[in-house]
């Protein structure tokens, strides 16, 4: 009989008071901790030596919903990163929050008709007279050739989530591809350590998918069913260890669970709140970001917090280094 472990985390490493907390991020070479709000288009960055009180916060002009580094950036892209937004691919400075589009993606190739405008939903819940297009970026990563994949759903200050969503990749060489759809809400995106297997979520299904995975051309094959989550929560966001395992944060479940290479739970982590919505590791540590609940959280048993929290604990394992970005030169 398998064992599952277990740990608990009581209380969140910081209160952010979020709305959407997502798109955790190690960034090694600053020593730095971010991650996104992308319901209230905030980007937060933390130092990691200083602690919960270096948290600095930048309102962004759009929407983000997952960012990663670029590999050399030297003069041409200091202190700039690459970030999945809301109309696509841009350039973020991390420190000033100046952003720039370099790839739209709803052009007229890829799908004009997703950037048709409504009616948009702000912060209180009322439709005011102001215009968004109906589609976002979610979530995505970085594969071993520096391309950057992401994943498109309709913007739920917009439109309910429907089967409209696209999983992108784009090249170094900017060339934009669609790799999969129709989705609903695209989320986790990882690779095995040998490079041949690459995952994702598909959250409303409650599946974590795998793909034969070829990093010379960057194309996907073989789609089956890796995990199936069965009940009202579903798989989010995920980060991927040394030792092959998905740290899946479940949205509804209150917890993230370890799954192993062969698809089975081996592991969990019990958060004081439902709403779970990504991880990441940092040295051993895995930080978790969550989102504000549609429920009080103080109902839950032994749990007076609340979600759109910071939340770390050590797991004891180490996790799969970020890939970063390649502009070709």
């Amino acid at each position: 009989m398998s064992t599952v472990r277990e740990w608990s985390i009581s209380e969140p490493y910081i209160e952010i008071g979020g709305t959407l907390l997502e798109g955790p991020f190690f960034d090694g070479t600053n020593n730095e901790f971010r991650f996104v709000d992308i319901w209230q288009q905030k980007l937060h960055i933390l130092d990691l030596v200083k602690g919960p009180s270096s948290l600095k916060t930048i309102d962004t002009e759009f929407s983000i919903g997952v960012t990663a580094n670029i590999a050399n950036p030297g003069d041409s892209y200091k202190d700039q990163i690459i970030v999945a937004a809301k109309h696509g691919y841009a350039l973020l400075n991390r420190i000033t929050g100046q952003m720039s589009y370099i790839r739209k993606v709803w052009d007229d190739q890829e799908g004009p008709e997703k950037a048709e405008r409504f009616v948009c939903l702000h912060l209180d819940n009322i439709l005011m007279e102001t215009y968004c297009d109906r589609m976002r970026f979610n979530d995505g990563a970085v594969d071993s050739q520096g391309r950057f994949w992401a994943g498109a759903m309709n913007d739920p200050k917009v439109q309910e989530p429907n089967d409209e969503g696209v999983l992108f990749r784009l090249d170094p060489d900017m060339k934009l591809h669609r790799m999969l759809e129709p989705l609903m809400i695209p989320n986790g995106i990882g690779w095995n350590d040998d490079d041949d297997t690459m995952y994702l979520t598909n959250s409303p299904a409650g599946r974590i998918f795998a793909f034969d995975f070829d990093p010379k051309t960057g194309n996907i094959s073989n789609q089956r069913v890796h995990f199936e989550l069965k009940g009202p929560a579903v798989p989010d966001g995920f980060a991927i260890d040394v030792e092959g395992c998905i740290w899946s944060a479940l949205y509804g479940g209150g917890k993230v669970i370890r799954i192993s290479p062969e698809g089975k739970v081996i592991g969990q982590i019990l958060l004081p709140t439902r709403n779970v919505t990504c991880a990441v590791f940092v040295g051993t540590e895995l930080f978790i970001t969550t989102a504000k609940d549609d429920v009080d959280d103080d109902k839950l048993p032994n749990s007076t917090r609340y979600g759109g929290h910071l939340y770390k604990i050590d797991v004891g394992v180490r996790g799969q280094p970020k890939n970063q970005f390649r502009f070709q030169n």
